[in-house]
């Protein structure tokens, strides 16, 4: 379950991962498979070579990929999401959230 944005940041995220950027949100969300975890980090791109590229510089496989709709993304959590986000220079976007 995500909560935590507001519609236009999720339409902020769709309209970057459509135009084929590497696109970051982040939000609340809970899942029992996951205890301990609070957020997750969506991050997206409609090109899946450029994401597939973007991912291998963190060790993501390919088939992580989560091929929801038309918005591919990885999900980052847990100690991956703040070291990728912390490596990405958008620790802030993470710590909203904590």
């Amino acid at each position: 379950m995500a909560f935590g944005i507001t519609r236009d940041e999720l339409r902020h995220w769709k309209t970057a991962v459509e135009n084929e950027q590497i696109a970051f949100l982040t939000h609340y969300w809970l899942d029992d498979r996951f205890p301990g975890c609070k957020t997750v980090t969506k991050v997206g791109c409609s090109n899946l070579e450029k994401l597939i590229e973007w991912g291998e510089k963190y060790g993501l496989k390919e088939e992580w990929i989560d091929h929801k709709e038309a918005y591919p993304h990885f999900d980052l959590f847990g100690k991956h999401e703040y070291e990728i986000m912390q490596n990405e220079g958008l620790l802030d976007q993470l710590m909203r959230f904590k």
